[in-house]
């Protein structure tokens, strides 16, 4: 199964954005991929002004999402992605969707908000509470993250101990000293804690890394982008999964008890 990650620089401009991401998924279902990954908080986006995501959220039934589920509906390709979503009175809730065949097929509010390194999205964003059941993608399980998650492996593991082949992750890095190496290292490392593929497509504006990747389940990255606009892909395959884990079977051996999340 060919799987694909998408990046670009999100613009103030929903209808702009939308346009993106709709050439986007059709590049890459011209390409005969099976799962596409685009990048975290795709409404819109200001240097200037930090909070216009929020501002910016739409209803999952908004002209937005009607944009790329008219041409979802043109192919059997699952695309995933994040929006805000209002909530209350200027909050919102960062909502992963899968889109496939033109409708919304699973959702995830982000468990895990990014209040680290000065920036505290709890501040107008309202977290999820659980993680989301695994997506099934042409007999791959696929289990679904966004952006922070990454740092917590617990999310991760318990995806994958309920029976992950994959994991997808959009994502919006925020540039830093020594960021770059954090992204490129928590990919590596949640790919070898669980021996799944990781997808993770990263947002490529002036503030984040942008740098998708894709790294197969011994930590090794089989295709990435820069900071430019890009669509990376590679062919996943299940013997590469069954022949990591009798080589590395750290899920079969584990001790303990699967984590607990909230």
């Amino acid at each position: 199964m060919f799987i694909a990650a998408g990046q670009f620089a999100v613009s103030s401009q929903w209808e702009q954005n939308a346009q993106t991401c709709v050439s986007l998924m059709s590049r890459a279902a011209k390409s005969g991929v099976s799962l596409l990954v685009l990048p975290e908080a795709l409404l819109a986006r200001d240097d200037q002004d930090p909070d216009l995501s929020v501002k910016s959220a739409q209803p999952l039934d908004g002209a937005f999402l009607k944009m790329l589920l008219r041409e979802s509906a043109c192919n059997t390709m699952t695309t995933i992605l994040t929006v805000h979503v209002p909530s209350c009175s200027g909050r919102a809730i960062n909502t992963l969707v899968a889109l496939r065949g033109g409708e919304i097929i699973a959702r995830y509010a982000k468990l895990h908000l990014y209040d680290a390194f000065s920036i505290q999205e709890s501040r107008n964003v309202d977290a999820g509470n659980a993680i989301a059941p695994l997506l099934d993608v042409e007999g791959f399980k696929v289990g679904l993250m966004t952006c922070y998650d990454l740092r917590f492996p617990d999310v991760s593991l318990a995806l994958a101990l309920e029976g992950a082949d994959v994991l997808v992750l959009p994502a919006a890095w925020v540039k830093g000293a020594l960021k770059e190496h954090h992204w490129s290292t928590l990919l590596a490392a949640r790919a070898l804690d669980t021996t799944c593929y990781m997808v993770a497509a990263g947002e490529c504006g002036n503030k984040n890394i942008g740098q998708s990747r894709i790294v197969d389940p011994f930590g090794t990255t089989i295709a990435a982008a820069a900071e430019i606009p890009a669509l990376i892909m590679a062919e996943m395959s299940a013997e590469r999964i069954r022949q990591v884990r009798a080589q590395l079977p750290v899920l079969r051996n584990r001790r303990f008890a699967p984590p607990q999340l909230l």
